[in-house]
């Protein structure tokens, strides 16, 4: 009899699109090569709930923005939670995951972050600056971003927009890990082309910087990519910390590197189905 294989509910939505990335690759290839040691079924956010029960593990990749499914989501993360489902990555993310209060929180802090405020009381506690930025705290992939000069901003209810400065700052440069384990940098040499990357060659004090933010959220397995900004005085300050399904640009990686992604998602995915179960 053939030894029994742990099953893998790989959720995503294949048809997702957005500018200047093609998400279905990304998760051909890596369910591909999950499938050399998993049983692995691919389904869209929508029907997971009724489909997770009869998984070892749900891993959540390139399901596009919650925002626009959000009631079903709230379905998956009730039933998840209800049944002691092994969600990948898990639930507890305090970052992206649970919204963006946690880049306020940050803020109050003292961590080197976007400075952000959610109240136009508070304007003073931001650099002077011409433009600024506002997006919802529930927004994702720039959903409801707008940029505004300081004679357009508008009171608005507190605690359903952010407001942060528009930083002047050199380039944008993003780290890739799995669990607690960093596995590469890429970064956008032109602030204009987000999507436009290059292999990245990352200080300690890089590494130091992102190592920091992957700490304070305390997952133990998952995929996290810590996004920051390089202002023009050389520092570092967090753009976003995603913690629910970034979006990894393996196709930008040598091909060795891309391989050595897999097997860790694969290795951490087996080590959270040997977890004793929470059912």
């Amino acid at each position: 009899m053939l030894e029994r294989r742990t099953r893998v509910l790989y959720v995503t939505d294949l048809t997702y699109s957005a500018r200047g990335r093609r998400y279905c690759d990304e998760d051909i290839f890596l369910s591909s090569r999950l499938r050399d040691g998993f049983d692995v079924a691919l389904c869209h956010p929508r029907d997971a709930v009724a489909l997770m029960d009869d998984f070892d593990v749900i891993l959540v990749r390139n399901s596009g923005p919650v925002i626009h499914y959000s009631e079903d989501y709230a379905a998956f993360v009730r039933h998840a939670r209800a049944t002691g489902a092994k969600v990948f990555t898990e639930l507890g993310g305090k970052a992206d995951m649970a919204g963006k209060q946690y880049l306020l929180d940050l803020f109050d802090q003292g961590y080197p972050v976007t400075p952000t405020v959610d109240s136009l009381s508070d304007l003073d506690r931001l650099p002077l600056v011409e433009e600024y930025v506002v997006k919802p705290k529930l927004g994702a992939d720039s959903v409801g971003l707008r940029f505004l000069e300081r004679d357009e901003l508008t009171p608005f209810e507190a605690g359903e927009l952010l407001l942060q400065p528009r930083i002047d700052f050199l380039y944008e440069v993003s780290f890739y890990f799995i669990d607690h384990d960093f596995h590469y940098a890429l970064n956008a040499p032109d602030p204009a082309r987000r999507w436009e990357l290059q292999p990245y060659q990352a200080s300690a004090e890089d590494l130091a910087f992102a190592q920091a933010f992957i700490e304070w959220n305390s997952i133990d397995h998952g995929i996290q990519r810590v996004d920051a900004c390089r202002t023009r005085e050389g520092d570092l300050l967090l753009v976003e910390l995603e913690d629910l399904n970034p979006y990894l640009s393996l196709d930008r990686l040598d091909p060795d590197l891309a391989e050595a992604f897999a097997q860790g998602l694969a290795t951490s995915v087996q080590a959270l189905a040997d977890e004793p179960s929470g059912r």
